[in-house]
């Protein structure tokens, strides 16, 4: 079914470059990486890029956007390390990435790619930044807003 809508909504809209991005995801999840490489080719040929998704966190007064993997930070290395503390928290109790969707070949490389999305960027920026106590943490990205109060999100951990 979702192959279907994608294909449709390529008709619709084939100078949009989400349902190509859709439709790889689809494939992806689907552990289908000859028909994901089929799209990706088709959109290169084409020239349409997928935009990276942009995460927006307000800081001490102060807009800060990440995109996945970002360098540009002049905190990246106290992120970084906020990340790194995290993730051992995580993985002490038992948590496991999820790296289905990320496709790369060497499974650290997914592990890595995973941790380092522009949400948990933005996140690990705001504690490293604010106190925890009666902390709130709003962070926007590019479909919804995620407001975290007292362990919980917004989305309740939809995305």
């Amino acid at each position: 079914m979702g192959e279907h809508v994608a294909k449709q909504i390529l008709e619709l809209e084939p100078e949009n470059a989400s349902g190509y991005v859709l439709l790889s995801n689809i494939y992806a999840a689907a552990g289908n990486r000859h028909l994901w490489e089929k799209v990706a080719q088709g959109r290169n040929e084409r020239g349409e890029k997928k935009n990276p998704g942009r995460t927006w966190i307000k800081v001490n007064n102060q807009v800060h956007t990440f995109v996945v993997d970002d360098q540009h930070h002049p905190q990246m290395i106290e992120i970084r390390a906020e990340l790194k503390r995290l993730s051992g928290l995580v993985h002490d109790l038992g948590y496991v990435s999820h790296t289905k969707l990320v496709l790369h070949d060497v499974e650290e490389e997914k592990v890595f790619h995973s941790c380092h999305h522009s949400e948990k960027l933005a996140i690990a920026l705001r504690l490293i930044n604010t106190a925890p106590v009666g902390r709130a943490i709003m962070v926007r990205d590019p479909n919804c807003f995620h407001h975290f109060e007292d362990g919980v999100c917004s989305c309740m951990d939809y995305w």
